[in-house]
């Protein structure tokens, strides 16, 4: 489950407000025992599903993930397995674009695509009682799509349009420069969604091509959360993805980028305000410390807005977000008419964090709000079997979702300031605005 610290920012600027310097820390809690009795995985020659029984309500959503991400592709092929995921819609082997569109309607059904940067996602949305059919249309987008080049090129246009609009928003360019700026020669460092320059170039060809190789049965993991027996699911994976190729692709974890220093990339624009925003890398997600750098960052961003916006009235805008990837990946973010004094208290901040620790009695509530949170996330079908993919495939364990309140309250406050000594460093920033307004040299003291 992805959890932005601006989502705890007001409940972490409590905590922060009442910590105080402990002198020893506080004992590790323990975790205790995890058992998903309504939960199952297993394999369906060669796809591999995770089913969860949910009977409390009448929708199932139905995910297939495609491994590998970014990992998948090149800087000239970023955007090609989005491009392909479209052009699905258009129309296959079975039905036409307009029969798709009309059965999808009468049946209640919607089929989504997210393209990120560790898999793609293909998601479902049902009722129990179409499910069946719904899933035949899902498959058959992914085994036998048409890919004619009229429709190729309708949704190639539609994708170049939204990729160029992204130059036109101040806070979409800061986000693709950012990740671009952090990760540059890994993978994380393309763009998932594309470049206007890498889909243009991408032909008719390569997206054929690219779909015999890549839609085979080892990249694919299916979740499955609803009322839905696995006879049913054994029976409609077997008639459809089943057969595709199985291929020879192995899921394994990314690995994280090569450490680099801290600095900056500039993009020199007239705007009423600074748009700033950096990025540090963290612990893998299986780790101990995970958890307790979430943490940090949800008390780093409460102190950011309690300092910068509450106090100081600095900015309309900060945070200190937290990306839950195979490893873990923190940033910094604010937009604001002063950025020298901005980025020297986010300074101070990060260096307060890791010199003391914050109270028990601060870290409890501030614990118990990521637990409401969490449940409040989890509440539809959607949600759990997003839980349940990223703990299978980042944790090695789909039962590992259900440890998560756990590991939260195993963290003690000086996990906390460790995990700030060990990852609030080489920050590698984005800066849209006027370059000329800010001290470049601060940028690399993060």
């Amino acid at each position: 489950m992805v959890l932005s610290a601006c989502a705890f920012a007001l409940a972490a600027s409590q905590a922060s407000a009442q910590s105080a310097v402990q002198s020893a820390p506080a004992p590790a809690r323990t975790l205790s025992a995890v058992d998903d009795t309504l939960t199952s995985s297993f394999d369906v020659d060669g796809v591999s599903v995770i089913l969860r029984r949910v009977t409390a309500n009448n929708v199932v959503a139905a995910n297939v993930y495609l491994l590998g991400g970014t990992r998948q592709l090149t800087p000239e092929t970023q955007g090609i397995e989005l491009l392909l995921l479209e052009a699905t819609e258009e129309g296959t082997q079975k039905y036409s674009r307009e029969q798709l569109r009309s059965r999808m309607a009468r049946l209640g059904s919607s089929i989504g695509v997210s393209p990120g940067v560790d898999w793609s996602t293909v998601g479902l949305r049902s009722t129990v009682a179409n499910f069946d059919s719904s899933w035949v249309v899902l498959a058959d987008r992914l085994v036998a799509p048409t890919l004619d080049s009229a429709s190729v090129e309708l949704v190639r246009g539609r994708i170049v349009s939204a990729v160029s609009q992204r130059a036109e928003s101040p806070d979409a360019l800061l986000e693709y420069l950012s990740d671009s700026a952090a990760f540059a020669g890994h993978p994380y460092g393309l763009s998932p969604a594309g470049t206007t320059e890498s889909l243009r170039a991408i032909s008719l060809d390569m997206l054929r091509r690219y779909h015999a190789e890549q839609m085979v049965r080892s990249r694919m993991r299916v979740v499955i959360v609803g009322n839905v027996t696995r006879e049913k699911v054994e029976q409609l994976v077997r008639g459809t993805l089943a057969k595709l190729p199985v291929g020879n692709y192995a899921w394994t974890l990314p690995e994280p980028p090569e450490a680099r220093v801290s600095g900056a990339t500039f993009v020199m624009r007239r705007l009423p305000t600074n748009y700033i925003q950096g990025w540090y890398v963290g612990p893998p997600a299986s780790s101990r410390e995970h958890a307790a750098l979430r943490l940090a960052s949800a008390v780093l961003g409460g102190r950011l807005f309690s300092e910068i916006r509450e106090r100081l009235n600095l900015t309309y805008a900060v945070d200190a977000p937290f990306r839950e990837r195979a490893f873990a990946v923190g940033g910094l973010y604010v937009t604001t008419t002063q950025p020298d004094a901005v980025l020297n208290i986010m300074q101070r901040e990060m260096r307060a964090l890791s010199q003391g620790t914050i109270s028990e009695e601060g870290l409890e509530r501030l614990v118990q709000q990521f637990i409401v949170t969490y449940y409040l996330d989890n509440e539809t079908n959607a949600d759990q079997a997003n839980l349940l993919a990223r703990a299978a495939l980042y944790q090695g364990d789909y039962r590992r979702a259900s440890a998560f309140v756990d590991d939260l309250r195993a963290v003690t406050p000086e996990d906390i300031r460790l995990a700030a000594v060990r990852y609030f460093r080489n920050v590698r920033f984005a800066f849209i605005g006027d370059a000329l307004r800010v001290d470049r040299r601060l940028f690399e003291r993060f």
